[in-house]
């Protein structure tokens, strides 16, 4: 592999990249592609290998790294998943990828046969299937089960949970030993960031998506955990007892989630639904220039085991109105506005100050900024390769 001269190849990792195989990045493969990037840019030393299993042709990420490659595997996903490795417990890391390797990396629950000599790394980003079945469909909740969570998490050497609350809830829900659990933050990737007022990124974006001077930003995936109908009924409130605050419009960006119809229909029915804008899917560079447009983004989500986008807001100057609850608080700190996500009230009251006031506005743009700066890829990264070297 291309190492340069009188280098030596410590460690040859693989890591589960089946993740990446989903053209459209949020959440999990966001933070995946995330991490593989930091880890290739700051560790020449080792040799990754990214597995993958896929009959049909996917693009999959290029890291442009010398000390990376890819292993693909064609075996059907239903033969692999249920067949091989759910019934037969087999074939081992080693033999999916045809050579012996120092570690095993699975950076997401996923199905494997655990019958590997090699030490094994597994991250959990969080365990909403367990505390909060009722927010996936009975597809989700098969898989979810067939996976046997639980055991999983057990038979790796080391864990790494994404916030403090992960943490907790996989004591709680796999009784996995504390002391096996590292805690390793993501971060926003390096493009979010505060663009000049004149920057053509956020002319362009304006007008693609014909956007009014304020608007509140929700961010993420249509589907019953990010608490879209109490969004929209904040909004509607916030309206009705606020006559200055009519140019605000509500813009909703994400892909269409599992069980969405009821917040379409809540959208549809609105006496607002003029001021009320989907946008589906949007692309990297749209993010970052939304964030940067919007008076504020609302987050209310029922569970996150981290929550990316309001960090992401941050390190845009956005101000942040999110859940109190989860791993939101340990992510938005004292830099943001937290809200009870069962109380209307509580959210429409949050968002109705920052649109009035614009010294909370600024402050919570300032703080926002300098606790979004707190993480970075690259640390986390490090910690990876540290946590690495000790599982060996």
């Amino acid at each position: 592999s291309g190492s340069r001269p009188g280098m030596t190849m410590c460690m040859k990792i693989a890591i589960d990249a089946r993740v990446l195989m989903d053209p459209q990045y949020s959440g999990v493969p966001e933070y995946v592609y995330n991490l593989i990037s930091s880890l290739v840019a700051i560790d020449q030393q080792n040799e990754y290998l990214l597995f993958y299993n896929s009959a049909r042709d996917v693009e999959m990420p290029d890291f442009q790294a010398s000390n990376l490659r890819y292993i693909r595997r064609q075996i059907p996903n239903k033969l692999l998943n249920y067949g091989l490795f759910k019934t037969l417990g087999y074939p081992s890391i080693e033999k999916l990828i045809g050579e012996p390797v120092d570690l095993w990396f699975m950076p997401h629950l996923n199905f494997i046969a655990k019958n590997s000599t090699a030490p094994s790394v597994l991250t959990v980003h969080d365990l909403s299937f367990l505390r909060y079945p009722e927010f996936f469909s009975m597809r989700k909740n098969i898989w979810h089960r067939a996976i046997n969570a639980k055991a999983l998490v057990n038979s790796f050497d080391k864990v790494v949970a994404v916030s403090e609350q992960t943490k907790r809830d996989l004591i709680d829900l796999t009784g996995v030993a504390s002391e096996k659990i590292s805690v390793i933050y993501g971060a926003a990737s390096a493009e979010f960031k505060v663009l000049a007022k004149d920057d053509r990124a956020l002319q362009s974006t304006k007008q693609k998506f014909n956007l009014p001077a304020r608007f509140i930003l929700s961010l993420g995936t249509i589907e019953p955990r990010k608490n879209l109908l109490a969004l929209i009924k904040a909004y509607e409130s916030m309206r009705a007892q606020n006559p200055d605050l009519a140019d605000v419009q509500l813009i909703i960006a994400g892909g269409s989630g599992w069980n969405s119809a009821a917040i379409y229909k809540a959208i549809a029915t609105s006496p607002y639904r003029q001021d009320i804008k989907l946008l589906g899917y949007v692309d990297r560079s749209d993010k970052v220039a939304l964030y940067n447009l919007a008076s504020v983004l609302a987050f209310p989500s029922l569970y996150e085991g981290f929550g990316i986008p309001p960090l992401e807001a941050m390190a845009c100057g956005c101000p942040v109105v999110a859940s109190w609850g989860t791993s939101l608080a340990e992510v938005i700190g004292e830099a943001g506005l937290l809200i009870d996500p069962y109380d209307i009230n509580d959210l429409s009251a949050a968002l109705t100050q920052v649109l009035q006031n614009n010294a909370l506005a600024d402050q919570l743009s300032r703080l926002g900024g300098l606790q979004a700066s707190k993480f970075s890829w690259q640390r986390s990264a490090e910690a990876y390769l540290k946590l690495f070297k000790i599982s060996q």
